[in-house]
């Protein structure tokens, strides 16, 4: 992932303010262009934090939550058959997606911090984020997704590729 200007542009007033709006409750707000920009920083902060994490870390070890086991566990058993490699994003957007995806996710409100936070995640696990390889989640999601993936060996490709380049790169 590309470093780009993120939170760290807004120098340390800028981003405690950013971090200070988006704690805010929602309804304060409507439909704010500034938080909408500082929202989309906040998420791609954290979708590059993630990214360098699976790739400096072997993925099969990494825990993202203290319910790591409960959210993995119960996302199998409510989606069981969903292909977690390359996701389809009808499978989590389209209506009938919301209906199944909504129950699993609410399970985990008071649990999880920020369970329906707005978050991004990559389609294509083999790949980095992209506008093409990105779709907004909620955080939930985003973990249940994640966990499988580097649960089911999924995200070894980003560790193991960075690792390659990384020999490479000392011959």
């Amino acid at each position: 992932m590309a470093a780009g200007n993120g939170l760290a542009s807004l120098g340390v007033e800028g981003a405690s303010a950013a971090a200070h709006a988006l704690s805010l409750p929602a309804e304060e707000y409507g439909n704010n262009p500034q938080l909408e920009v500082m929202w989309a920083m906040k998420a791609y902060q954290h979708a590059e934090i993630y990214f360098n994490l699976i790739s400096s870390v072997d993925p099969k070890f990494l825990k993202l939550t203290k319910l790591d086991d409960k959210i993995y566990s119960a996302f199998r058993k409510d989606f069981e058959d969903l292909n977690i490699q390359v996701l389809d994003p009808e499978l989590l957007k389209s209506a009938e997606a919301k209906e199944k995806w909504r129950p699993f996710c609410n399970q985990f409100e008071g649990l999880v911090e920020d369970f329906n936070y707005g978050t991004l995640l990559r389609l294509d696990c083999q790949k980095d984020y992209t506008e093409e390889n990105t779709i907004f989640a909620t955080r939930i999601q985003f973990f249940a997704v994640e966990i499988a993936r580097n649960r089911e060996g999924y995200n070894s490709a980003v560790y193991n590729a960075k690792k390659q380049s990384s020999k490479e790169g000392q011959s």
